[in-house]
Parts: C-alpha cells; structure tokens; sequence
C-alpha cells in the first residue's frame, strides 16, 4: 500500500524539475523518499476523520498528500515562498482539505490557525524545518491546547533532548519545560539514506502525548526552570538567586521540599521544579 506517491526519488526529482526548484534549496530542504517511514509517521499519528491536523514545512507536499485523505482538514504553515504553487498541484486530489497559511511558523497564532482552518487543531504531524524543530513542538505545546499530540521528524539530537532523563547529557531547561506538557511516548530512528539529498545528520520521528497539566500556574515553574538552568555551574540556590530570587525564601523553599540547594539543575526532574515552584510565595 502507498501512502505518499511523492515519497520516492523519480516522482521528488519529477515536481521539482517541472518547478525549477531541483537546485534551489534555499532553506535546507531534505525532501523524504521512503513511504515506508510516512507509514510508519501515520501509524504514529493514528488520525480520525475529525482531526484537524497542523503541518509545518510541507515542503513539496510528501507527507501532505497522506494527511489529507485521513483528516478532517490540515492547516499547513509554509514559509518558502516558491512552494503554494506546487503543493497547489501535488495536493490537488484532496486539495478542499487543505488550507495552506504562507508565512513563519514561530509567529502563526493559535487564534488565525483556528480561523483560517475553521477548527482549531488537534495534533502537530510534521517532517519539520531542523532549526526551529524544538521551538515549534514547545510553542505548540504551550500555546495550542487543543493539539493532544505531536508527531514530528526531528534532528535526532533533539528527539534526545525531548526524552531524555534527568542527570543525562541531552537533559536541560527545554527538557524540564516540555515535561509540563507532554511526555514522549515513541520514536523510531530514520536515517540520512531516507532524504533526496541525504542530510549530514541522523533523524528520528517522535510521538509526543498531551499530559494533564501538574499544576495551575505553568508560567511561575517555567520561570523556575530558567533560572535554576541560567548559570549550570552554579548552585541552583546560587543560580536563582542570581536571577532575582529571594534567598530568604529559596532557603525555605528548599527546606520545605527537601529538594538540595547545592544540586545543580539538571539532576531535578521536572516534578522537582513543580514542587519547588509551588513552595515559593507568590510575587
């Protein structure tokens, strides 16, 4: 069964010909030619025809054109200004599924995504631009509630991050941060072989599950995370403290939680850093 009759290297090299793009990656597009991973992508995703799924860089439309026939709608975001006329014709099938926003991921709202698509989304599915790949599963995260899960190819140094444990190398303040939203829950590794043409670094896709939130205010915990990850070298009394905190009342803090003030950052897990934010007095 195909999923994508774009993910492979003769119909990739055939649109981006009849385009004129096929030397033009001006944004470092790695386009994926094996419709075995968008299978797997999609198994991960497990779509309903009422989720509205929100893409970001759909590129030529790979993973687009297997989106659309198992969705509701897919608001796709695309900053390269040379593609809507291609996703125009290798989505032309489901093309009335589509709504295609042309502009910068890290500045669409929540609010004109609902607009345009009519529904606000319900999982994050893409094979995402690697510079900004961490930042937009966060952003989406914090400012999407309505997205109950992520499914996104990433650098797979970044999937290490997004998983990793605390006291590990990959573990740090996006770590702590995420783990207010979400937990990974799968990831399968995909390899440079997999891209026209294959990128210097190894990827892996990860399946990302909405958690209920641990407490009510995310904002303060977040703001403990930043400054406990601001100086590693330090402390992390002497790191928040530099960073505004009352002494007075971090000692208490940490006396209450029994959480060490000479521990560093990155052996508190997040739950930690819950704990500590919530024994601190309100500003």
């Amino acid at each position: 069964m195909a999923y994508s009759y774009l993910a492979n290297q003769r119909e990739t090299r055939d649109v981006l010909e009849r385009h004129g793009l096929l030397l033009k990656h001006r944004l470092g597009q790695n386009f994926l030619v094996n419709d075995g991973v968008i299978g797997r992508i999609l198994a991960f995703a497990e779509l309903t025809p009422e989720d509205v799924v929100y893409e970001v860089g759909p590129g030529i439309g790979t993973l687009t054109v297997a989106l659309l026939p198992r969705a509701r709608r897919v608001v796709a975001v695309e900053a390269d200004r040379t593609l809507p006329p291609v996703l125009a014709q290798t989505c032309a099938q489901d093309g009335e599924r589509l709504v295609l926003v042309q502009g910068d991921a890290l500045r669409v709202t929540a609010r004109e995504l609902e607009e345009v698509a009519g529904a606000a989304p319900t999982k994050l599915v893409s094979n995402l631009p690697y510079q900004v790949a961490a930042t937009v599963v966060l952003g989406t995260l914090q400012h999407m509630p309505s997205v109950s899960r992520a499914v996104v190819m990433v650098q797979a140094e970044v999937a290490d991050r997004m998983a990793a444990h605390p006291a590990t190398k990959a573990y740090g303040a996006y770590t702590a941060k995420l783990g207010l939203y979400a937990k990974v829950t799968d990831r399968f590794e995909v390899g440079p072989g997999n891209f026209m043409p294959p990128p210097h670094v190894d990827s892996a896709v990860v399946r990302i599950d909405r958690m209920e939130p641990p407490c009510a205010d995310l904002t303060l915990v977040t703001q403990v995370i930043d400054a406990a990850f601001a100086q590693r070298r330090k402390t992390i009394r002497n790191s928040m403290a530099a960073r505004g905190f009352d002494k007075i009342a971090l000692d208490a803090a940490f006396a209450s939680t029994r959480i060490d003030p000479r521990s560093r950052a990155e052996v508190l897990s997040t739950t930690d850093f819950v704990r500590l934010a919530q024994a601190l007095p309100l500003s």
